[in-house]
């Protein structure tokens, strides 16, 4: 970990993105509320919030910090279902590899659950594939944070 000690606590956030191809099938499945495991969105969105929460136990050198904020966004692309998260905090250090974080595990949830409709007639996953992880904005604010959601308007 590196020291951050000097520096001034300040509003941060970082909003990551990332996204999954399924079957078209798989993708009708999960808009008709057909999987066995669950429902597959509501469940990724909790997963995200976790996710980000968790993130300093999941990579040593992250410091753990005080998330004030997470907001996952799911939607379905064409034959993608992406995964937007915005993570916010007032800290001495960033947060994007919360956000990272936050959405990498949410697609790894997203394959777990669908997982059985994705495998081909020999158990592989030809169509299955997560792609395009990235952070998308990352903001510092020295007066503070704002009172918005970027995503439904709250």
């Amino acid at each position: 970990m590196i020291d951050v000690s000097g520096k001034e606590e300040v509003g941060r956030e970082a909003i990551a993105k990332g996204c999954i191809k399924l079957k078209k099938e798989t993708i009708e499945r999960i808009k008709r509320g057909e999987v066995e495991k669950g429902n597959v969105i509501a469940t990724t969105s909790v997963i995200a919030i976790e996710a980000a929460k968790l993130t300093h136990l999941l990579l040593p050198f992250c410091h753990p910090i005080k998330i004030d904020y997470v907001e996952p966004k799911i939607s379905i692309e064409n034959d993608d279902i992406c995964v937007e998260v915005l993570v916010k905090t007032r800290e001495r250090t960033g947060v994007e590899m919360e956000a990272l974080t936050a959405v990498s595990i949410a697609l790894l949830n997203i394959w777990d659950m669908v997982k059985r409709y994705e495998k081909d007639e020999k158990g592989q996953y030809p169509y299955t594939e997560i792609s395009s992880i990235r952070v998308v904005e990352k903001v510092k604010k020295s007066a503070g944070l704002e009172e918005t959601s970027y995503f439904f308007g709250l």
